[in-house]
């Protein structure tokens, strides 16, 4: 195997024998020749989207194959041959699709055919699947660039289907991207590609945003309860908001309790979400404390997305554990896709909860979110009058995601020590390092504004296009907002590819640069957008509030 998507990546180079995730190598193996099945689906789909004839189907398919390969999401071998025998029915569909349309020697990707699962299991422990088989490093690096960053851009656009919201030219650039690497292009054309992987990102996540308002509303500001009840109830975590719409239908008036966690909790912002009487809060903290707060959640869990870390020896809640949509786990109950204009159906969740007693009480007290772009709007005449005057001085943008290396404590110090007249705008589970802090606010905005889940950096993105408009500035640059970003997963990329596609410079990033950036794909990052690591609390701080 060879695997370096994530931050916590072996010693930033990558991991070689087993995942520092869990991963192990079979399993990383097969995710590598699902990405390979889904280039050669590409080299088809590009040629259909420029006669006009890709379908929904295949684009739909392909952003949920890449959506298993994202970190944390899919742990079950069978469950991604399943995928990759999908998958090899797509591409034949699709290159029966373009016919004779098709001329020139195909990749191996676009012909390979097994017989059945020991060549399946055969191929994927070729060397010709693995990311090393492309042995420039900086060719490397820029395809793996994209590919990661598609990643996050698919996820997120499966998550705007669910809900019925999908865009040809979303699916058409996926199409190209991913055919892309299977050709020899130059170093401009590699880098264009990446920023056209930005642009589609931002657009990705404008469609994600309006399927979720559309559907629930838009995010107002909440105090989020995080104790508990005395009833049994159902944890659910990851990102998919349809699946938390039907699962609190579904509990109405039986008496179990509904928690989110991790990714989730910005569903406690949603107005269509708070009628429900029985959805009672937050529990818990981000995704790498799940070892701890699932067992102690009593209940049964949900996991819709990603992040779903390998039990513990020590735990016991696997026969509490359900997955559904992309996830799956070895031993865990799998909740099947719903069927055409149904529900998924969560009886089992149900039943069992009522078998089980109430969670354990973990924490007190309440959480303020809910800042996306329609609420924050809403205040901006008090946010640009705090700013005239002086009361905010500067915006720390410190959205991403959390993780477990103990180097990101850096983040949880620079909430506490930036100056008391800043404002930390957030979104995704790195908010778990500083919003439970006492930050105070300034003339009654708080000094944490959390928009939401790792797609609402839109909203950030928003925020930022609509201050400088106040300010009447012609570059975001101009305005008084620093980047200090934390990197985890495949998610976080295309969120940073968003950024820079929308001009952003000087962001830091951390706790480390990603190990997939060749030093020379790093140097044109760092002179064309000053992107830079992440260095001492006391040192960054002194920088942002100068502007640098």
């Amino acid at each position: 195997m060879f695997c370096f998507q994530c931050q916590e990546t072996a010693k930033n180079t990558g991991c070689t024998v087993k995942g520092v995730c869990g991963k192990p190598e079979q399993t990383s193996d097969l995710q590598d020749l699902l990405i390979y099945v889904c280039k050669g689906i590409a080299v088809y789909g590009e040629k259909l989207k420029g006669q006009g004839a890709l379908d929904k189907e295949t684009g739909r398919f392909v952003c949920e194959a890449l959506f298993v390969t994202i970190t944390n999401a899919a742990w079950d071998d069978e469950a991604i041959i399943a995928k990759i025998e999908e998958g090899l029915r797509i591409r034949e569909a699709a290159r029966a699709k373009v016919g004779a349309g098709m001329t020139g020697p195909l990749p191996d990707c676009a012909v390979w055919t097994p017989k059945g699962k020991e060549e399946i299991l055969a191929k994927a422990q070729s060397g010709e699947v693995r990311i090393t088989a492309t042995e420039h490093e900086d060719v490397r690096s820029l395809r793996e660039l994209l590919v990661i960053g598609i990643k996050g851009v698919a996820a997120y656009a499966d998550h705007a289907a669910v809900l019925g919201q999908e865009k040809e030219e979303i699916y058409g650039f996926i199409m190209e991207a991913l055919a892309s690497t299977t050709k020899d292009l130059s170093v401009d054309d590699m880098i264009g590609m990446v920023m056209k992987a930005g642009e589609t990102s931002v657009s990705t996540m404008a469609l994600l945003d309006a399927a979720n308002t559309t559907a629930y509303g838009h995010p107002e500001i909440t105090e989020v309860n995080i104790g508990v009840r005395h009833n049994p109830g159902i944890l659910i975590s990851g990102h998919d908001l349809k699946d938390m719409e039907e699962l609190l239908k579904q509990t109405e008036g039986t008496g179990v309790d509904v928690y989110t966690h991790g990714e989730m909790l910005p569903a406690n912002y949603y107005p269509a979400f708070k009628k429900y009487a029985h959805f009672v809060g937050n529990y818990g903290g981000s995704w790498w404390h799940q070892n701890q707060e699932f067992e102690s959640f009593n209940g049964p869990i949900l996991l819709t997305t990603n992040c779903l870390v390998p039990l513990k020896k020590e735990n016991t809640y696997l026969g509490r554990l359900f997955t559904t949509g992309v996830v799956s786990y070895p031993g865990a109950r799998h909740i099947a896709n719903r069927p055409a204009g149904g529900s998924k159906d969560f009886s089992a969740l149900v039943a069992l909860a009522k078998t089980c007693p109430p969670p354990q009480e973990i924490e007190t007290g309440k959480i303020v979110g809910g800042f996306a772009h329609h609420q924050v709007l809403a205040l901006a005449d008090n946010v640009i009058a705090a700013v005239k005057s002086g009361a905010i001085k500067r915006f720390v943008v410190m959205a991403g995601c959390d993780g477990r290396m103990k180097t990101r404590g850096y983040f949880t110090e620079v909430a506490e020590n930036l100056p008391k007249d800043t404002v930390i705008l957030t979104a995704g589970c790195a908010k778990y390092r500083y919003n439970k802090l006492p930050l105070g606010d300034i003339g009654g905005i708080p000094r944490v504004l959390d928009a939401g889940q790792c797609n609402d950096c839109y909203s950030l993105a928003v925020i930022a296009l609509k201050l400088k408009e106040a300010f009447g500035l012609k570059d975001i640059n101009e305005l008084p907002i620093s980047y200090d970003i934390a990197w985890y997963e495949q998610k976080a990329v295309a969120v940073l590819l968003a950024l820079l596609f929308l001009g952003v410079k000087g962001i830091r990033l951390g706790p480390t640069l990603p190990a997939f950036l060749s030093p020379a794909v790093a140097k044109v990052l760092v002179e064309k957008f000053a992107i830079k690591p992440i260095g001492t609390v006391q040192d960054d701080i002194a920088a942002m509030m100068k502007g640098e």
